[in-house]
């Protein structure tokens, strides 16, 4: 683990906020977390939990309505809160790069695979177009794409949905940015991709000595890759620890529940019933009280619903949850 010196990316109380007819949504409410270099942190969570939004908010690519306060939000020590759109735009893909879910969407029909890397490269450094082409060429193999010179011609629409999702993992690389934060990657493709994607991106990661953010609710990947994991659940960070002690000592009921939906070879007898969580993630608009989560919890009590309720360490150091559980009843729970 880094010390505090290599620490790349610090978010303290960040909170998303987008006004709607209906009222208010807090569609992220007071997250904190870190990233260190060469560290991969994943964050994980059901469809609309505010996993994305909160990379588009360390990113300042929010919908323009979006309201967005932090206590702190820092790159390599310095502040990106408020910053000029002309200086975000300058730390966007030099300092941080983001993959977004589908790379149809980033990469321009109209323009080569080559000139969009290069593009990408000669926007923040005084290269030439002939350097510029080597290091694209250099990162489409790095990527692992074959025959990487004469890729540079042809247009996204000429290449697969997984040799188009390497193509943007490369355009993301080609400043040499200290962090990427991964939204999604490889839900667009077949599964044998996705695994080929995440391992990928695995390896670049610790051979560039990247912080890596990667947001995905498959939980699987995230015990292979990550190094720390923080669970989102209706707008909030409700457990976080290390990869082993949210896989091996999972505190929080959403957690445990999210775990037992996963069926494990060689322990789930076929055919038998996956676990589900019973219930609707709660609607985030107007006031909030309570625990998020106690509307869908079997352990539910009183305190659940009397006021906000804060991480809390638990027995190990850094594994912290949003519960009023005691980790004993929680054990208790789980076995």
């Amino acid at each position: 683990m880094g010390s505090a010196a290599e620490r790349l990316l610090d978010v303290q109380d960040l909170t998303v906020d987008i006004p709607l007819a209906a009222g208010m949504l807090h569609a992220v409410q007071g997250v904190s977390f870190h990233v260190d270099r060469g560290e991969t942190l994943c964050i994980v969570g059901e469809s609309g939990c505010g996993k994305s939004l909160t990379s588009l908010a360390i990113m300042d690519l929010l919908p323009r309505k979006a309201i967005r306060r932090a206590s702190r939000l820092t790159l390599g020590g310095e502040n990106i809160l408020g910053l000029r759109e002309r200086r975000m735009a300058d730390i966007r893909g030099n300092r941080m790069g983001m993959i977004f879910q589908e790379p149809m969407t980033s990469l321009n029909p109209a323009y080569t695979i080559g000139n969009q890397l290069m593009e990408a490269l000669r926007r923040h450094r005084p290269v030439s177009q002939t350097e510029a082409r080597d290091r694209a060429v250099y990162l489409l193999e790095k990527v692992g794409i074959t025959a990487a010179a004469s890729r540079l011609t042809q247009y996204p629409h000429q290449l697969s949905g997984g040799l188009r999702q390497r193509v943007m993992i490369a355009m993301t690389l080609m400043c040499g940015p200290d962090l990427i934060i991964a939204d999604e990657p490889t839900t667009a493709l077949d599964v044998t991709i996705q695994a080929q994607i995440l391992l990928l991106l695995a390896e670049l990661q610790r051979e560039f000595q990247m912080g890596l953010i990667l947001i995905t609710h498959d939980l699987g990947v995230v015990a292979r890759i990550a190094d720390r994991v923080a669970v989102m659940y209706a707008g909030q960070i409700v457990e976080h620890g290390t990869a082993a002690q949210v896989f091996g000592a999972p505190s929080h009921p959403y957690t445990r529940g999210l775990l037992d939906c996963i069926p494990i070879p060689g322990k789930t007898p076929r055919g038998a019933r996956l676990g589900a969580i019973p219930g609707m993630v709660p609607a985030l608009v107007g006031e909030l009280h309570g625990c998020r989560f106690a509307d869908r919890c079997a352990q539910v009590t009183d305190a659940c619903r009397a006021s906000d309720i804060a991480l809390r360490d638990l027995r190990e150091p850094g594994h912290e949850m949003r519960c009023v559980l005691s980790e004993a009843q929680a054990e208790q729970v789980a076995s």
